[in-house]
């Protein structure tokens, strides 16, 4: 496969080497291509920044590890190859860089994860970021697993599909997203990012309870706002509460800071507090 494949421009490190193009990686009895042992992790460079990018490349260390892959991989040296691939392309681009690992060999159920036949590659590839014009969101029928039946504590491939559910389930009635809840019916997340809301003044965002994963932009965003003045507090929300809220707003690697502009049949504005935490990461970025 080449670059001219269909696919945006794409460079991915392989087996020793940068390859172009969207390579084949997996055959038909890859265990992962099946049974879906491969966790990865998603990283942004754009306007000449990566922002938290070792802390990307550390997080798919740690994936790998509870899915009982063998993170052969420093951090370091994920972060080194991520800033080679980088260069290949034009600085003004935006970027996704994921890092990934998957098992290879199959076998019996039990002995199906073998660590030696941990497998890995960088894939770096062009991917707008979007413009922050507000999106629609509703309730989703789907809900998260908790712990004790997917491995929500890493970044896993096989948690995908429920979130796609939710995503096809919403645009079928003409939202852009969707809030998926627990399995107690407390809002978690978006079916593709973190979420927040703003009420009186004040940020909120779900408690991290096992559920999802509190992501690294999410993180960084409490943060920032907290240093900067701003209460934020992590709490058990229901979908009610969002409904009531004055601002909603996402955070997430792929499109970072972003705000929602319709819940349900309610039309929301762009929010005091949407617009900071969104200039306080996009200085943060390039600081």
């Amino acid at each position: 496969m080449t670059a001219d494949d269909g696919w945006s421009k794409t460079w991915t490190y392989f087996e020793g080497a940068w390859q172009e193009g969207n390579i084949p990686i997996m055959g038909p009895r890859t265990h992962a291509a099946w049974l879906c042992s491969v966790v990865f992790d998603g990283a942004r460079a754009f306007e000449g920044v990566t922002p938290d990018l070792e802390l990307h490349c550390a997080r798919v260390n740690d994936s790998a590890k509870k899915l009982f892959l063998k993170p052969v991989v420093t951090t370091e040296n994920w972060v080194k190859l991520a800033r080679e691939g980088i260069a290949k392309f034009n600085q003004e681009v935006a970027l996704y860089i994921r890092p990934m690992y998957w098992a290879e060999k199959e076998g019996p159920w039990v002995q199906a994860h073998i660590p030696d036949s941990t497998r890995w590659c960088l894939s770096i590839y062009e991917a707008p970021m979007r413009p922050p014009k507000g999106f629609s969101i509703t309730l989703s029928p789907y809900r998260r697993p908790t712990f004790e039946t997917m491995p929500v504590d890493a970044k896993a491939g096989c948690l995908y599909p429920n979130n796609a559910r939710a995503l096809f389930e919403a645009h079928a009635r003409g939202f852009d997203n969707a809030i998926v809840c627990d399995m107690l019916g407390n809002v978690a997340e978006l079916a593709t990012s973190n979420i927040f809301m703003a009420k009186e003044g004040v940020v909120f965002t779900p408690l991290t309870n096992g559920t999802f994963l509190a992501g690294i932009t999410r993180q960084r965003v409490i943060g920032l706002l907290r240093e900067n003045g701003v209460t934020v507090i992590e709490k058990t929300l229901t979908y009610k509460d969002f409904e009531t809220a004055d601002e909603i707003f996402s955070t997430g690697n792929y499109s970072k800071v972003v705000p929602a502009t319709r819940i349900g049949d309610r039309s929301l504005s762009f929010g005091p507090l949407y617009t900071k935490a969104r200039e306080l990461y996009w200085k943060f970025a390039h600081s």
